[in-house]
């Protein structure tokens, strides 16, 4: 499934640039994410762009509660 494999390429990438201690929630600025999983999506080229903006809006709803971070949890 691409977008279980984009979704698990996002999680490595959140654990890898978060500044949070190993083991915690893996925050990373949604402009972060946000570049990432639209330039992942475009490659892989099987996820809509309508899906792809349909979810990082609703993600970006989510980070403006949590000052502007995505959280592991979120997705």
């Amino acid at each position: 499934n691409p977008l279980q494999s984009l979704l698990s390429s996002m999680k490595h990438a959140c654990e890898i640039l978060t500044r949070d201690p190993e083991g915690g929630a893996a925050r990373i600025p949604f402009k972060t994410f946000s570049f990432l999983y639209s330039y992942l999506a475009g490659i892989d080229g099987e996820i809509p762009e309508e899906e792809t903006e349909a979810f990082l809006h609703r993600i970006k709803e989510q980070a403006d509660q949590q000052t502007g971070m995505v959280l592991l949890r979120n997705f």
